[in-house]
């Protein structure tokens, strides 16, 4: 048994980007916040399935090329070999819990 506190973990850059809460050894899960204007960076996973449940704004959601426009409570399952990107083109700060299965940090690549 693993328990943490979302209160106790930092975005990776201060108030903004990926917040971990649980990785490895077999599922990866945190929370993500955008900032109006931010962006998570086109990529794809290999191996890795990644599911998007958004809590917060309304950004747009692009996956292989096609835009999907968030409403709270969407949630996005995206396959390996899945281009995805979420872009945050409102006044407002977005937060999605993300979480990827299986772990494997290394299996990331960028657009």
């Amino acid at each position: 048994m693993e328990k943490v506190n979302e209160n106790e973990k930092e975005y990776r850059f201060g108030d903004k980007g990926p917040k971990y809460l649980f990785r490895g050894p077999r599922i990866e899960w945190g929370i993500i916040l955008l900032k109006p204007n931010d962006t998570l960076g086109a990529h794809f996973h290999n191996e890795i399935e990644e599911t998007f449940y958004f809590t917060e704004g309304e950004p747009q959601m692009v996956i292989n090329g096609f835009s999907h426009r968030v409403k709270i409570g969407d949630a996005f399952r995206i396959e390996p070999k899945e281009r995805h990107d979420i872009i945050n083109d409102t006044p407002h700060s977005v937060k999605t819990i993300f979480i990827k299965v299986p772990y494997s940090p290394e299996d990331k690549v960028s657009c």
